[in-house]
């Protein structure tokens, strides 16, 4: 990376240096040349990030596996930690208008809405040494 600011400041140097020669008459001129160079370089990046993610992402298609970036634990547990906070009122208003059958009823809708997230992110049914050896990767 600083071999290509280097350049690009060089590019720049000499865009300045030529602009002092001709004068304000080719600033534009000059400018725009500048310019396309920078539009060129971040081109070349742009395509080698893309095609370095959509190889990385046909690699693991291709070994059924997850996407090469792991999730990290806020991801991961986001949304058992929010059913966690919002339980407290929910149960509140569930035993305030149900008694203790609206605290079940809270209850079973966290518990089966984090099961159903947990079952479509695979973390549910997954084999407990896959479980393992990925958990602790984090």
């Amino acid at each position: 990376m600083e071999a290509r600011d280097h350049e690009l400041k060089k590019e720049l140097a000499a865009t300045l240096q030529a602009r002092g020669e001709l004068g304000a008459e080719y600033e534009s001129v000059l400018v725009e040349s500048f310019l396309e160079k920078v539009e060129q370089r971040l081109d070349t990046t742009l395509d080698r990030r893309v095609r370095r993610q959509l190889a990385e992402q046909q690699m693991a298609d291709a070994r059924g596996g997850r996407p090469a970036q792991p999730e990290t634990f806020g991801e991961r547990h986001a949304l058992g930690i929010v059913s966690l906070i919002l339980a407290v009122p929910l149960s509140a208003i569930g035993v305030v208008n149900a008694g203790l059958g609206g605290l079940v009823v809270a209850w079973l809708g966290i518990v089966g809405v984090n099961a159903f997230q947990a079952a479509r992110s695979g973390g549910l049914f997954r084999r407990g040494d896959e479980r393992r050896s990925s958990d602790w990767k984090d």
